[in-house]
């Protein structure tokens, strides 16, 4: 609809400049009707809901509404000459509009209406933010002597009775708290008790609850994109994301702790619906590594899914050899790794997943699951969100299979992994490939 709309006026208004060319006049009313009458046309569009009205749309909408509005003007106005044609003003009136047209559209094609993903729970799904203080922590990535904050919000049942299961979420390395909605929104409707966290400063952006907005950190960034390029010795690979791993687990660590107190001592929609006995975590790429270490640390999380990451606190640096090894403590807790073709090519040949090799014995319980054609971030909702912006993110690298196939089928088995390690719901066993 977005790639029609952009077509459909840069062909009007083409065509408007060239029957002023060809004829060598203005053609100023048939220019003026036309622009009303494209504005016309998409508020009955909007309304009649072929166009989702979002704010996405606002700059087209207010070109649409000025030039129709310039040109009801010209229209009433009583004119006392006929402008005179210059084929030179209306050609370079024409390329300028058509860029303006472009550039207002531009968050449309960025963002383009799509069909959610399907939600097959009985309850209604309620959503609420937060934004917790840790009065324990420094806030590293500023010299201001302020303490780390962490925003974070929660989807769950709403109207529901009884406490349900708590599963706490953490994004991938430029991720944001709400990456993988589709995934909260159907297990919340499931009774599930969701809560995401925004990493500040790992975060691509995040807003607290008083209005303030952290971007992400230049140098985090670099440093992560530096070590996805080899830049860096293995010795320092392995400092790095042991560093990273902290930050997050301190964080998830963190917000569990506090949602737990508030469970104890506040009543409200959200907190008075948390089963303070059953706790999952999962996340993706860095988040799910993250889970993975944290479940390492305390003894009240009971499942655990790993969506596309590598097993970071897992592993062991030998400086003399200059080798990874995987530890050789065995893995415990029900675990669920969902993986893309990006992480299953490298789960044999790339050192940093030594540990989540297939073969490790460690891990033998774990269930592995792969989305054959799909790529590290289709397991998100970014590509249905943004196309455009997964394909860059993507480098181009095709997806071979279908997007809402992915997300909708990861959801499913995210949602029975859940129910049967928390809920003790139906048996579990998922294919190895889909």
């Amino acid at each position: 609809m977005e790639i029609l709309i952009l077509v459909v006026t840069l062909v009007f208004e083409l065509a408007i400049a060239v029957y002023s060319i060809v004829t060598k006049q203005s053609r100023h009313k048939i220019k003026s009707w036309t622009r009303i009458a494209m504005f016309i046309v998409f508020m009955m569009l909007s309304l009649g809901k072929a166009v989702v009205w979002e704010y996405t749309w606002g700059m087209f909408a207010g070109l649409l509404f000025l030039l129709a509005f310039k040109e009801m003007v010209a229209l009433l106005r009583k004119q006392t000459h006929t402008p005179r044609y210059i084929a030179f003003s209306t050609v370079w009136k024409f390329l300028l509009l058509a860029l303006i047209v472009v550039v207002t559209l531009v968050p449309v094609l960025l963002f383009p209406q799509h069909r959610l993903p399907q939600v097959t729970g009985p309850y209604a799904v309620a959503t609420a933010t937060y934004s917790y203080v840790d009065k324990n922590r420094i806030e590293e990535f500023t010299d201001q002597g302020d303490n780390r904050f962490v925003n974070v919000e929660f989807w769950y049942p709403e109207q529901a009775d009884g406490t349900y299961p708590l599963l706490v979420f953490s994004h991938g390395a430029f991720g944001i708290k709400t990456s993988n909605t589709s995934t909260f929104t159907e297990l919340a409707s499931h009774g599930y008790v969701v809560v995401s966290i925004d990493h500040p400063y790992h975060s691509f952006y995040t807003v607290s609850e008083d209005g303030k907005v952290v971007t992400i950190n230049p140098e985090y960034m670099q440093e992560f994109n530096n070590a996805n390029k080899g830049v860096y010795s293995l010795g320092e690979y392995f400092e790095l994301n042991q560093k990273w791993m902290k930050l997050r687990t301190d964080d998830m660590d963190f917000v569990m702790d506090t949602i737990l107190e508030q469970a104890e001592q506040t009543k409200d929609s959200v907190y008075e619906r948390i089963d303070t006995q059953k706790i999952g975590v999962f996340g993706h790429s860095m988040g799910g590594a993250a889970s993975v270490a944290l479940s390492r640390e305390r003894d009240d999380i009971d499942a655990v899914v790993n969506i596309d990451a590598p097993f970071f606190s897992e592993l062991v640096y030998d400086k003399v050899t200059n080798e990874f090894t995987a530890k050789s403590e065995a893995f415990t807790i029900p675990l669920l790794n969902v993986y893309s073709d990006d992480v299953w090519i490298q789960l044999d040949s790339s050192s940093p997943y030594i540990a989540n090799s297939i073969s490790n014995e460690n891990f033998k319980d774990a269930y592995n699951v792969h989305f054959k054609g799909a790529k590290h971030l289709s397991l998100t909702d970014l590509p249905l969100f943004s196309p455009i912006l997964a394909n860059l993110l993507h480098e181009g690298r095709e997806v071979e299979i279908d997007k809402y196939y992915v997300i909708e089928t990861q959801n499913e088995l995210i949602l029975r992994f859940f129910d049967y390690a928390l809920k003790n719901k139906g048996q579990f066993a998922p294919k190895a490939t889909y």
